[in-house]
């Protein structure tokens, strides 16, 4: 393997988090702010590029950084490594509600693609690049762009997204519709496309977007409840409007609300 083998806990139920046990010299890479805690032992180090076995050489991890910068993320990663005798604990945990994915990457034919901002953390080796769409309409209508993360390596990867998460196994030529931002990720093999709603009143009125995702097997997708640009909306949606006042949930709760909250003066 090329990858550092490590062994791990998923904590947690609707706002989780992942412990990594390390055994000496063993280390794991995360995004920036992705750190809950870790032991003693654990040595933290920030690192240029994605800390794959790949990005040797100044060159390497420009490039390795480059990618990084097109899905949107830090040009710079972190690695804890067990600098201790013995096994150690390091544990990061997710940035909204939602579900930590644990993806064996050696039983995923060594490459999985996932929504950009869904990496949460890997064993050290395993390459976090990007990939390209090769279709237009997917590009411009599927809800991730151009560019979307691809994991490469045979270590363990821990994905994140919001709500519940549904595994589906296709089969080959079993097709789904997704809602474009409830897709998350899938293996190489899945063939991934955009389609039209169809019809006026579905275009307009229907509240599902333009387009849907399509994903065809043989292959495994993964499925979110709560994409965290609808959370988002939904905050937005009830923050408070001008002049002050803030939206109730009812005409006799929001206004004790706002009583209680300070809104209203004497």
């Amino acid at each position: 393997m090329n990858n550092h083998e490590i062994d791990y806990k998923v904590i947690g139920e609707e706002m989780q988090c992942v412990e990594i046990e390390l055994d000496p010299q063993e280390a794991v890479v995360a995004e920036p702010g992705a750190l809950m805690s870790m032991n003693n032992d654990i040595h933290m180090d920030t690192i240029f590029g994605d800390g794959s076995n790949q990005s040797s050489g100044l060159m390497g991890k420009l490039f390795s950084a480059g990618k990084r910068v097109l899905t949107g993320e830090n040009l710079f990663m972190t690695a804890y490594t067990n600098q201790g005798h013995t096994k150690s604990h390091v544990t990061f945990a997710s940035p909204y509600p939602g579900k930590v994915i644990p993806l064996d990457l050696s039983e995923k034919g060594g490459k999985i693609i996932c929504q950009k901002d869904a990496f949460l953390c890997a064993a050290k080796g395993v390459s976090v690049g990007i990939e390209f769409s090769k279709r237009l309409g997917r590009g411009f209508f599927g809800g991730e762009g151009f560019i979307m993360q691809k994991l490469e390596g045979d270590g363990m990867a821990f994905v994140h997204a919001g709500g519940t998460i549904v595994e589906r196994e296709l089969k080959p030529g079993e097709k789904i519709k997704v809602d474009t931002g409830c897709l998350v990720a899938f293996t190489k093999d899945v063939d991934y496309d955009i389609e039209y709603v169809g019809g006026i009143k579905n275009t307009f009125f229907g509240g599902e977007g333009v387009f849907l995702a399509s994903v065809t097997g043989p292959g495994k997708v993964w499925v979110q409840s709560l994409p965290f640009s609808r959370l988002a909306e939904r905050i937005i949606a009830s923050t408070p409007k001008m002049g002050g006042k803030r939206r109730g949930e009812g005409s006799v709760l929001g206004g004790l609300g706002d009583l209680i909250g300070g809104d209203n003066k004497f």
